[in-house]
């Protein structure tokens, strides 16, 4: 695959302070990228450093073959889409969807066929003659977008663009950014902290942490194949259950339990000895007739009960912890029922115990 983005040996400081730490990123061509992680992690700060609106302190990036480490924002050949809408309350849609290109001298009858292209992928031709101020958060959002989109560039890049907007409009425009990417088939970075944004949106995600990317993967292997205890725990909703124990002749033991682990993928081949952790998605446990069937089984009480409309998430307790599982959403159970869950370990995530990373 072509390279578009290239960042080589980044780093980024604010004084003593290191924000991005030696890092290396190759973005390929058409590719959607998505930069995931909590607050503070260092993605948007990464985000601005491609886009030219901060000076790296040292390292490489490259657009399309050419370095634009120092090059202005505007000569980076990049369309950037922000979490505030940024719009000119003043003019109309079509007013703030030109107002670029005007000012770059673009012929008028070139700037009408950008502005019809993107009013038709954005549908938004009937708002073309409305201020900002008769337009819903999800219109604004699509006028921003619009707004890069006529540029014409080869690089989109979006800072958390849906996290102004309500649950319902998130989906929506999640589905409208995945289909517009399909289409323009352009390179497009998105930067969020939201992991089912990540998950829905992206050819490959990169988790970061302290200014560092832990895991640049498909959202499959990120889901299935955490590469430490913080992805797997970060990846998920509900979370992944976590139990602490030892590993001994291919047995996880954790109290009085001890679970089977043959059929686990294992990161070295072999089984490794000593303390570890066990974790396991609710998703991936299994209740009465197909417990049965389980490599390992245990029968639990019920100490609460969420019911969330197409699933029903019940906790139990496993070996003195607090366990999740997602059932389906027309189970009938109850706080105080007993009943059996079952395991696969295929399925299952182990780590060491010290240094996290998975085994």
């Amino acid at each position: 695959m072509t390279t578009s983005v290239e960042i080589k040996n980044l780093d980024l400081s604010f004084g003593s302070v290191e924000v991005l730490q030696n890092l290396n990123l190759d973005i390929g061509q058409g590719e959607f990228l998505v930069l995931l992680g909590s607050s503070g992690c260092g993605k948007s700060t990464l985000l601005n450093c491609i886009a030219g609106l901060l000076d790296v302190t040292a390292g490489q990036i490259h657009i399309n073959g050419t370095n634009v480490t120092w090059a202005e924002p505007s000569e980076r050949g990049i369309g950037m889409v922000f979490q505030s809408y940024a719009l000119y309350p003043q003019m109309t849609v079509e007013g703030n969807l030109t107002f670029g290109l005007r000012n770059a001298k673009m012929p008028k009858d070139k700037i009408a066929k950008r502005v019809k292209r993107a009013a038709e992928i954005l549908q938004i031709e009937p708002l073309l003659k409305r201020k900002p101020a008769a337009l819903s958060g999800g219109q604004r959002q699509r006028v921003a977008i619009g707004r890069a989109l006529v540029r014409d560039v080869d690089v989109f890049l979006f800072d958390e663009p849906l996290s102004n907007l309500d649950a319902k409009l998130r989906a929506d425009l999640r589905v409208e950014i995945k289909r517009l990417h399909h289409s323009l088939g352009n390179t497009m970075i998105y930067v969020t902290h939201d992991q089912v944004e990540a998950m829905t949106l992206a050819d490959r995600i990169a988790i970061m942490k302290g200014g560092e990317i832990i895991q640049l993967a498909t959202p499959h292997e990120i889901y299935n194949r955490p590469v430490n205890k913080y992805v797997a725990d970060f990846i998920g909703s509900p979370s992944m259950n976590f139990l602490q124990g030892d590993i001994q002749a291919n047995y996880f033991n954790v109290g009085d339990l001890r679970i089977p682990l043959s059929g686990y993928d294992y990161v070295n081949d072999m089984p490794p000895e000593g303390a570890a952790i066990i974790g396991i998605r609710p998703e991936h446990v299994v209740t009465d007739e197909l417990a049965a069937n389980a490599p390992f089984q245990i029968e639990v009480e019920i100490d609460l009960v969420e019911p969330t409309g197409s699933d029903t998430l019940i906790d139990v307790v496993v070996a003195g912890h607090h366990f999740r599982a997602r059932m389906d959403g027309q189970a009938r159970v109850a706080l105080g029922d007993k009943l059996t869950i079952g395991i696969d370990p295929s399925k299952a995530s182990l780590f060491d115990q010290s240094s996290e990373l998975r085994l």
